[in-house]
């Protein structure tokens, strides 16, 4: 099968590395393939460069900067002909607890709440976009009378949320044990048709269930609202009847966008916390009569390639591979066979949002 190439951008000296993805050999990898080059490379769609690189600690895109561009598109929102009002402010202090606190080893410590994510916040703010929103089946009717200035300002609502809780998980982790820093990669781009998922690609929901691995590649998800999984972890599992989040989903399409996991390995034979995690988000399924094996639930991250760390890095070492990566944080070009498409722009540039408006209309 095809391999993909990456080749990442150092912005400042115009340096590039890069990386391969040896896909998997099942039918879903296969299918993902062909969306990737014929409706993404050869379609020349806009890869979205304000939206990719999640959990590196010591990242340009600050917990400061990202609050001033939430609360930028929140007056955008605001100030529109919608009706529609966020009254939430954000900043620093009102997403996550100040490293002033005591920092403890669990995530939900309830005394030791040192540089912890204020969950309850950000599932407000969360609930703001899946109202504003809608779904892919079931747009609402504030963003079909929406401009396409609103639009865009609603769909980073939910960018911005996703990319400050997973900056905060990994500054706490790099504070306490950097082992356990989360670094991802999400390849996402403007308008990427979708295509249903067949129940022989939902099959890698069973065998892979929530496992992560190093340079793992994983199907994007593609559509609007909160997996089931989220709502078990943000929410502090309660009844489904009692949540916040408005529009739980399961995953129906994929499409020739994909994450890939930075971070070292989490699966259920090397850490038991997370098969315990896995045991009690079960548990609670069956107690919402819910069964954990139907692959409907979409339970699970669907793994479609892996990277070659030895040949791309010369290392599999996840920490030495930040290293090397950390100053190319910029998707800079993607090949796969003779499809390849360059991306000669960055999140940074003073029309970076101007750009990303006109791919959108």
């Amino acid at each position: 099968m095809k391999s993909v190439k990456i080749v990442l951008r150092n912005y400042k000296t115009q340096e590039t590395i890069d990386y391969n993805i040896i896909p998997c050999d099942n039918q879903l990898a296969r299918d993902w393939i062909v969306a990737l080059e014929q409706d993404v490379l050869q379609k020349q769609l806009h890869l979205d460069k304000n939206f990719c690189f999640h959990g590196f600690p010591h990242t340009q895109r600050t917990l400061e900067y990202l609050c001033n561009e939430l609360n930028k598109h929140i007056f955008t929102i605001n100030q529109s002909t919608l009706d529609y009002m966020i009254e939430e402010w954000f900043a620093p202090n009102v997403v996550r607890f100040g490293d002033e606190y005591p920092i403890g080893r669990m995530a939900d410590d309830p005394v030791n709440k040192g540089l912890q994510t204020k969950h309850n916040i950000m599932n407000i703010l969360h609930n703001h976009f899946e109202i504003l929103e809608g779904t892919v089946e079931n747009p609402s009717e504030y963003t079909k009378h929406a401009t396409v200035e609103v639009r865009y300002a609603i769909r980073q609502l939910n960018l911005l949320c996703h990319e400050i809780e997973s900056l905060c998980m990994s500054q706490r982790h790099d504070r306490l044990n950097p082992f356990w820093t989360r670094p991802s990669q999400i390849t996402q781009f403007n308008r990427a048709p979708r295509h249903l998922l067949t129940d022989e690609h939902r099959q890698g929901f069973i065998e892979n269930s929530y496992d992560r691995v190093l340079g793992g590649v994983y199907m994007h998800w593609c559509q609007i609202g909160k997996t089931l999984m989220e709502v078990f972890r943000d929410e502090h599992a309660p009844k489904l009847t009692d949540t916040v989040c408005e529009a739980i989903t399961h995953l129906q399409y994929y499409s020739g966008e994909f994450d890939i996991e930075w971070a070292n390995d989490v699966t259920r034979t090397s850490a038991p916390w997370h098969k315990t995690e896995i045991d009690d988000f079960n548990a609670w399924l069956y107690e919402n009569n819910f069964d954990p094996q139907d692959t409907s639930l979409s339970s699970g991250h669907l793994l479609i390639g892996q990277v070659d760390l030895l040949n791309s890095f010369e290392t599999t070492n996840a920490q030495d591979i930040w290293k090397q990566m950390g100053d190319y944080l910029d998707i800079y070009k993607i090949e796969c066979g003779t499809s390849s498409a360059t991306y000669d722009y960055h999140w940074s540039d003073s029309d970076h949002e101007q750009v990303q408006l006109e791919s959108l209309k």
